[in-house]
């Protein structure tokens, strides 16, 4: 078995509460009460995301006061620089605040860091390079700023206010700008927004710009449709890994609803580029979409991916969509190629009871691919991972964690051997000079042998509930598509069967045979179901438990249930 199974205990007293209430299913209000939802209110809320069910923008920290600056901006003429990341949620970020300023009367322009020659967030480079480039009187950071205090007591000096309006964690004393808003700072009473991105955050500025406007009898305000932007938002929302429940749920939904039939002409040429014709889903999003747009910040500058968004015909946007999948393409080769090198260097030296982190670094090693490498190396030893790469006498890396261990938290223990870093607890980035990177293996691991227990560095595959086949109908598969749009902090519906048996032999299926379609039974009930990835690997035999998603599957115009296999155990 590849995973520790924990099933949810199942809750009869409220199961038989919310069918009676609600007219739900008994196996989707487990799935609900999983996922914390109990509260009739919240479950309808959940069930039926709507905007008018976000919170008032002013509820965010210092938004008032961001407003006010902005204000004041325009009323003098001052320009406006946005200063942004060359992730996706930098980008679109950007791109919504761009637009939406532009067309209010503000003066703007952005400014996206070269990952390379000025490095991650609010450095001292990067910022030195834009005000000399762009002469701004106020600088907007999208997407970073929280712990770059030195920095923008730099700017200040200089006779610039900073603006920060960004998600991650956020350091003592705090940056003394005109106003940080960061949903950080929020109160936990007040979870709906805590776990937006900056793409949500930038919309909820403009929620904020416009509804000032709009009280003070602005004209253009009174005007001003928000909606068309929630394609970038839920572009932004979904790239950028945070939880899909809360104020998130939300705007992701109307926003796949924009992105299905999006008039953006870099999104359409987005679309065509990576072969996308039919229905989107938050995985082609996620992994068709995001990684061509990340693509250009990962290998030098994202101003390809901010041109693209901001184009205006298919005649300038569809070159830079090619563009940006040629960069993709070479993103992947040199992913694949540091990847394979550092696992097979851990595998011959990997001892999994000592070993709780894995720290690796090379100078060729290219810095903009450190963090999918880091990814793809958890995912080989389920052990949080940082990879660093670079030239010089800094190295740069980028890190990913598993449940259980907050990496910025761990990085903050390792503080005096970093020239800089932040984060979120299961995604991070730093700065470290080479000659410490064995320290900082070391406390890093002494760290997690004291956080982590021997049965968290087994990866956990949570189940909603044991079901009987006779359960997986159309009607129950279709109620549990309710739960959609699924992604990072709202899963899909884990289930489990047990006792099954192989109807047919398999097949395997796909050029390279990496994957496989079984037919498996209790007896009674037949279903399709497909395991990808497998390889060489081992497959179910004899009798099993199985773990799946489920699903439906339409080919040649007939539908059918279809399960993802997640895992199995052979049954004695």
């Amino acid at each position: 078995m590849k995973y520790r199974w924990r099933i949810a205990p199942a809750q009869p007293v409220f199961i038989a509460a919310l069918v009676r209430e609600l007219g739900l299913s008994p196996l989707l209000s487990q799935c609900l009460l999983n996922r914390g939802l109990s509260e009739p209110e919240a479950i309808r809320t959940f069930l039926e995301p709507r905007l008018k069910w976000l919170a008032d923008p002013f509820q965010l920290p210092n938004m008032a006061s961001a407003v006010s600056r902005l204000f004041r901006a325009r009323e003098a003429a001052e320009k406006v620089v946005l200063f942004g990341d060359y992730d996706v949620d930098g980008v679109t970020s950007c791109t919504l605040l761009a637009e939406v300023l532009q067309r209010l009367g503000w003066t703007v322009e952005c400014y996206l860091p070269h990952r390379v020659e000025e490095g991650y967030g609010l450095s001292r480079a990067g910022v030195a390079n834009c005000l000399e480039r762009m002469r701004p009187s106020l600088l907007l950071a999208v997407d970073c700023g929280s712990t770059a205090a030195e920095t923008i007591a730099w700017l200040k000096e200089r006779g610039v206010d900073t603006i920060v309006l960004d998600h991650h964690q956020v350091t003592h004393p705090l940056p003394a700008a005109c106003a940080l808003v960061n949903p950080q700072l929020s109160e936990p009473t007040q979870p709906s927004f805590r776990e937006l991105c900056s793409a949500g955050l930038a919309f909820k500025l403009a929620h904020a710009l416009v509804k000032h406007g709009r009280i003070a009898g602005w004209a253009p305000a009174a005007e001003f449709d928000l909606r068309p932007l929630l394609d970038l938002v839920a572009l932004g929302t979904i790239a950028d890994l945070v939880p899909l429940r809360d104020e998130n749920r939300i705007l992701v939904t109307a926003g796949m609803q924009r992105l299905q039939t999006t008039t953006r002409p870099g999104l359409q040429a987005l679309k065509e580029v990576a072969g996308i014709n039919g229905p989107l889903s938050v995985y082609e999003v996620a992994f068709r979409l995001a990684p061509r747009l990340n693509a250009a910040g990962r290998l030098e500058t994202a101003e390809d991916a901010l041109r693209l968004l901001q184009a205006t015909t298919l005649a300038e946007a569809q070159p830079l969509a090619r563009k940006l999948d040629e960069q993709n393409r070479a993103r992947q080769q040199i992913e694949q190629n540091i990847a394979q090198e550092v696992i097979t260097s851990v595998r011959t030296r990997f001892d999994p009871a000592q070993d709780h982190v894995i720290v690796e670094g090379q100078a060729p090693w290219h810095i903009g691919v450190v963090g999918i490498v880091a990814s793809r190396v958890l995912q080989e030893f389920y052990r949080p991972t940082l990879i660093l790469g670079g030239e010089g006498e800094e190295w740069r890396g980028s890190g990913r964690s598993i449940e259980g261990f907050d990496l910025a938290e761990a990085l903050r223990e390792c503080d005096d051997l970093l020239v800089r870093h932040g984060g979120h607890a299961m995604a991070a980035g730093l700065t470290v000079r080479p000659e410490r990177v064995g320290k900082l293996r070391d406390r890093l691991n002494a760290v997690a042998r004291r956080r982590l227990s021997p049965e968290q560095l087994q990866p956990l595959l949570r189940l909603d509930a044991e079901v009987e086949a006779s359960e997986l109908t159309f009607e129950r598969v279709r109620e549990l598509a309710r739960l959609e749009h699924t992604g990072h902090g709202n899963p899909p519906v884990h289930l489990v069967m047990r006792g099954m048996t192989h109807a047919r032999p398999l097949t395997r299926m796909g050029a390279d045979k990496k994957h496989a379609k079984l037919w498996v039974t209790d007896g009674r009930k037949v279903f399709e179901a497909v395991l990808w990835g497998v390889g060489d690997g081992p497959l179910p035999v004899g009798r099993f438990d199985l773990a799946f998603v489920p699903g439906l599957n339409e080919f040649n115009g007939s539908i059918s249930i279809q399960l993802k296999v997640l895992d199995w155990e052979t049954r004695v």
